[in-house]
């Protein structure tokens, strides 16, 4: 019983809140892809296929909303921390 209760008690601090800052790093990205679709591309080389090549694009709700960047941002925050961004947004590449 013991065993299970510290188990439950492990499993729930994984959900508790993050750090203020990692929350601010994480909303920036989601306020950057309201912006811009996301897109990446890769390239490779492998001995079985030769050259391998991807590309991904990614339309979030946000975009597609036409969301202001900085209402997703602060709501991004405070969903995530309880509390206000500790940093202004800033959309850099």
């Amino acid at each position: 019983m013991t065993r299970l209760l510290i188990l439950a008690l492990l499993g729930l601090s994984a959900c508790g809140p993050i750090s203020p800052q990692r929350a601010a790093d994480r909303c920036e990205e989601r306020a950057r892809a309201a912006v811009n679709p996301v897109r990446e591309i890769g390239v490779g080389v492998n001995s079985d296929r030769g050259v391998i090549a991807n590309g991904e694009i990614v339309l979030t709700s946000d975009f597609l909303q036409g969301r202001d960047p900085q209402v997703v941002y602060e709501q991004c925050v405070l969903q995530l921390t309880g509390q206000g961004p500790v940093r202004p947004l800033v959309l850099r590449r």
